[in-house]
């Protein structure tokens, strides 16, 4: 399995697929803000969508396509810069007319569109740009790389960099069949208002993955289940749920290899590969963020008791603003991992800042040492090391510091 993150264009994108972009008028920037993938004939599709409560008009119409057609999706409709959320029938009406508008534009049937939207909760959404803009979107498309980075960039909101990653797996030549390669492609956004909780069918976080694997939907579902659980859904830059979060896993099957038992392990490695490198970008380009931290918990009782202490010290105000000034105040961090509802004795915990310790048996670490634990904290990126002295369960967990930048960005982002 070979990787590669592209900064600008992705070497090599799975084939069956067309990318395009273009500007409706939806950002007031006047940046492109409508982005389209069109999926060849034949195309599965897997989703897994926000668990909050209240879900944009997307979410409940990218859910009922995706269920009604049993997987099969023949574009992807993008916008930003509005979120079409609590915007009441008119909203949902509007979602729909861009569905049936993009399925006569790329020659689908409408519930094979998947829409998505991201942007500023509750302003109307202006359907009619995006109908206008519908020739432009079409005559945008392509195949080549730079097409999809393009619709790449017009997905962004706040983010200041575009988030690309991918993987390839090759195939070794047998008696019966030529080598080939497999090759996965996904594009994120994604800055604040990131604390996922994704659910089966049931960020903002966008996220869009794209093979050319030939595979079933039960197959692309648990393959996307089990990536996304170690990456979208262990990380966090302010512990806000959206109403928009969405990752969408389409496979073209137009390499000719089909997701067979023995490709599965590699497959999902090279996919969970693509998540991971896409979550870090989300993080790192938090809004505001200066440092990221990943949450190393261990000694658990249980993995659900792992994560209850790394979303409790990731979701703290407290221990994020410290981490801000690379403040190494330590009780921030054993405190909330005693409020988080996991089950552990503070007498047997420890916990380290880098190399550092800081806390070890319910009190300060003997080798405690308040510059040397300054120093690790004040590098861009840093590990912190909580070891609850309970089982043997762990988990990992990306996470970032809050500034008053993000303040900034988000007490006027309305106006």
């Amino acid at each position: 399995m070979t990787n590669e993150t592209p900064a600008a264009a992705p070497e090599h994108v799975p084939g069956g697929f067309l990318w395009g972009a273009t500007t409706a008028g939806i950002k007031a920037s006047g940046n492109p803000d409508l982005a389209v993938a069109v999926a060849s004939t034949g195309t599965i599709g897997a989703a897994m969508f926000t668990s909050n409560r209240v879900v944009a008009a997307p979410i409940t119409i990218g859910r009922r396509h995706i269920a009604s057609t049993g997987g099969r999706v023949g574009a992807v409709l993008v916008n930003s810069g509005n979120a079409n959320c609590a915007t009441g029938e008119q909203g949902m009406e509007a979602c729909v007319s861009t569905c049936v508008a993009a399925a006569e534009a790329f020659g689908c049937i409408f519930d094979e569109v998947i829409p998505s939207s991201t942007g500023i909760i509750g302003v109307p959404f202006p359907a009619e740009k995006v109908l206008a803009a519908m020739p432009a979107l079409k005559e945008s498309t392509g195949s080549t790389p730079e097409h999809a980075a393009a619709f790449a960039r017009a997905i962004m909101t706040t983010d200041t960099r575009v988030k690309m990653a991918a993987a390839a797996v090759d195939i070794p030549a047998t008696d019966s069949n030529s080598a080939s390669t497999v090759r996965i492609w996904g594009a994120a956004k994604g800055a604040g208002m990131i604390g996922p909780k994704l659910g089966p069918p049931h960020a903002t976080m966008l996220v869009y993955l794209f093979t050319d694997i030939a595979a079933d939907a039960p197959a692309l579902r648990d393959a996307l289940n089990a990536a996304v659980q170690p990456s979208f859904n262990s990380i966090s830059i302010d512990g806000d749920t959206s109403t928009n979060d969405t990752v969408l896993l389409l496979a073209s099957g137009a390499s000719g290899v089909p997701l067979t038992r023995d490709l599965t392990a590699a497959f999902d490695d090279a996919l969970t590969d693509v998540c991971l490198s896409l979550a870090r970008q989300i993080v790192a380009d938090g809004e505001g963020v200066t440092h990221v931290v990943t949450l190393d918990v261990r000694g658990a009782a249980s993995e659900s008791d792992a994560r209850l202490v790394a979303r409790a010290i990731a979701h703290s105000p407290l221990c994020k603003t410290a981490w801000s000034s690379a403040d190494p105040n330590w009780g921030r961090l054993i405190a909330a991992a005693g409020y988080s509802g996991a089950d552990f004795d503070p007498n047997r915990a420890r916990i380290w800042i880098g190399d550092q310790p800081v806390f070890e048996y319910g009190g300060r670490a003997a080798a405690f040492n308040e510059s040397a634990a300054h120093a690790a904290m004040a590098a861009p990126e840093y590990r912190i090391t909580i070891d609850l002295g309970a089982g043997e369960a762990s988990t990992q967990f990306l996470t970032c510091d809050l500034t008053a930048e993000y303040v900034r960005i988000n007490a006027d982002y309305s106006t």
